[in-house]
C-alpha cells in the first residue's frame, strides 16, 4: 500500500498538532453538536471524494483521485460523520481484499451502507441493454457482493441495500408477480447481514412489497428521489415492516434530474436550494427510531441540497432541536 498522503495542510508545516485534526475536529460548536445526537443515529454521505469539501471536511484541497484514495480516514473523524455509502459498488463488484483495505481506514463504531451491483437489481445491462442474467440471482449476488463484503468489511458492515432502478411497466403493473420473485432473492441470500430495498416506482411501495420485505427481515430504504413519494409518504407504506432498522438515503432535490443538480451544486461547496420540509420528515423518522432505540443511518447526497456534509450539519441540528427545522 502506498503512503498515506498528509490531508490536513502543508507538508512544511512544524505543528505537529495542527495536523492532527480536520477542520470540523476543531469546531467546537460540531463537536457539541455531535455529542447530542442520539446514539443510534449515523450520519454520513454517499462517497467522500469531493474537492469542494475544503475547509468543511479537509484542510486544504485535493484532487478526488487523492481523495478517493487517502481522504477516508479524515472523513472518518469528522464529529458527526459515523458511517459512509459505497456508491461504486453499485456499478461493479470489488473484492473482499478492497472492502478490508476500507475497513482498515475507519474507527472502531464506524460503518459502511453498501450498494449491491446493480446486474442483481436492473433487468438489463447498463452498457448493452441487454438481460442482465444475474437479475435476482441470489447465488450470484451471495457470491460477487454478500460474501466478499461481509468477508471485508466484518464489524463495519452496515445496511446492504438493493436499489432497483425503474423497472418498466411490465413490472409495475404487477407489484404481486415483482414481490414473489423478490422474496425468492432474499429468503435466499446468506443470512446474517442487514439488507434493505430501495425502489424507483412508486407503484411497487404496495402491500405484497412490504409483505415480502417484513418475511425476510429486510427493510424499506426511504429514497429521496424525484421518481419517488415523499420519504414520510414512504414510512407510512412500511408501517407494516414494524419497529426496527431506519435507512434513509436523501438523494435528490425534488424537480431537478440527477445530472442537472450535479450541474447546479458543484463544486459541492455550499447549500443552494434547501429543503427544510425534507429535512424536518427526516428528523422526526430518527428521533422516533432512536427513541425507540432502533438503528439509523442516514446518507445524503450532494445533489440533496448542494453539499451534503453541510446538509447533515442542518439535519442534526434539526434532529437535536426540532424547532431548527
Amino acid at each position: 500500500m502506498s503512503p498515506q498522503l498528509d490531508l490536513f495542510g502543508p507538508a512544511a508545516e512544524p505543528d505537529p498538532a495542527a495536523k492532527a485534526s480536520s477542520p470540523a475536529e476543531r469546531d467546537a460548536q460540531l463537536v457539541e453538536l455531535a455529542s447530542r445526537l442520539p446514539q443510534p443515529i449515523r450520519l454520513g454521505t454517499s462517497s467522500w471524494a469531493f474537492a469542494g469539501w475544503t475547509g468543511v471536511v479537509y484542510e486544504r484541497p485535493l484532487p478526488p483521485p487523492v481523495l478517493s484514495r487517502d481522504g477516508l480516514p479524515t472523513y472518518a473523524r469528522h464529529p458527526l460523520l459515523r458511517t459512509v455509502g459505497l456508491d461504486r459498488t453499485f456499478y461493479a463488484p470489488i473484492p473482499a481484499d478492497e472492502y478490508r483495505r476500507l475497513a482498515e481506514q475507519v474507527p472502531p463504531g464506524f460503518t459502511f451502507l453498501v450498494k449491491a451491483p446493480q446486474m442483481f437489481t436492473s433487468r438489463f445491462r447498463y452498457e448493452s441493454r441487454e438481460p442482465s442474467p444475474e437479475y435476482l440471482d441470489p447465488s450470484a449476488a451471495a457470491d460477487l457482493f454478500v460474501g466478499p463484503c461481509m468477508e471485508g468489511l466484518g464489524a463495519c458492515a452496515g445496511p446492504l441495500v438493493f436499489q432497483f432502478p425503474p423497472q418498466g411497466r411490465a413490472i409495475t403493473r404487477k407489484p404481486a408477480a415483482f414481490a414473489d420473485r423478490l422474496a425468492g432473492f432474499l429468503a435466499a441470500l446468506p443470512r446474517g447481514p442487514l439488507y434493505a430495498v430501495e425502489l424507483r416506482d412508486r407503484e411497487l411501495l404496495a402491500p405484497e412489497v412490504m409483505r415480502t420485505l417484513e418475511s425476510a427481515g429486510a427493510r424499506l430504504c426511504l429514497g429521496v428521489h424525484a421518481r419517488m413519494p415523499p420519504v414520510d409518504i414512504q414510512a407510512a407504506a412500511a408501517t407494516s415492516l414494524g419497529p426496527g432498522p431506519l435507512v434513509i438515503r436523501w438523494n435528490l432535490h425534488a424537480g431537478y434530474a440527477y445530472e442537472e443538480a450535479k450541474s447546479r451544486y458543484a463544486p459541492f461547496d455550499r447549500l443552494v436550494d434547501e429543503d427544510p420540509a425534507t429535512r424536518a420528515s427526516i428528523a422526526t423518522l430518527a428521533r422516533e427510531a432512536a427513541a425507540r432505540g432502533d438503528p439509523v443511518w442516514i446518507i445524503a447526497n450532494n445533489k440533496a441540497e448542494g453539499s451534503a456534509p453541510l446538509t447533515l450539519e442542518r439535519l442534526a441540528r434539526a434532529i437535536v432541536d426540532p424547532g431548527s427545522a
